[in-house]
């Protein structure tokens, strides 16, 4: 095998693998990119606090899925939240390749050829089910008195 075929097939092997993904590349893809709309146990701690409007909680968390009131007559606010997520990702790469070359042999020419082949393909899925319940109670004066929360994810 001569110097620059011998260059020309190790090349070609690191670039039929540099496309490929392995499957924990492909979790890491199939994670949202864009959390920062969820309503989360994170988000619930850190932004919703005792005193706050109904006009603060609804720009924080959205517009709750029941609005009612306790014995007293005071507003409740519930955030029910049910998310199922499924996701899939795949790849395939590989590289097709073919040499040819020739010479002169006596009067004719004679040929040849090489020729190679290298597929794979990789992907991973996921699904994931979660729930959020939140309870917001606003006092006499439309305040937020107290606010309660359950998450679970499965």
């Amino acid at each position: 095998m001569t110097k620059n075929l011998y260059l020309i097939l190790v090349a070609s092997f690191f670039i039929s693998i540099s496309g490929c993904k392995t499957a924990g590349d492909h979790a890491r893809d199939v994670r949202s990119a864009n959390d920062s709309d969820k309503v989360t146990v994170g988000k619930v701690q850190a932004q919703v606090r005792e005193g706050m409007s109904g006009a603060e909680v609804a720009e924080v968390l959205g517009s709750p899925n029941i609005v009612t009131t306790d014995e007293e007559r005071r507003e409740v606010w519930i955030y029910d939240k049910f998310a199922t997520e499924t996701i899939y990702s795949e790849s395939s790469g590989g590289v097709n390749i073919l040499f040819l070359g020739g010479f002169l042999l006596g009067d004719g020419a004679a040929g040849g050829g090489v020729g190679g082949s290298n597929k794979s393909s990789s992907g991973a899925s996921s699904k994931t089910q979660r729930t959020m319940t939140i309870i917001i109670k606003f006092g006499e004066d439309k305040r937020v008195r107290d606010f309660a929360y359950h998450s679970s994810s499965f």
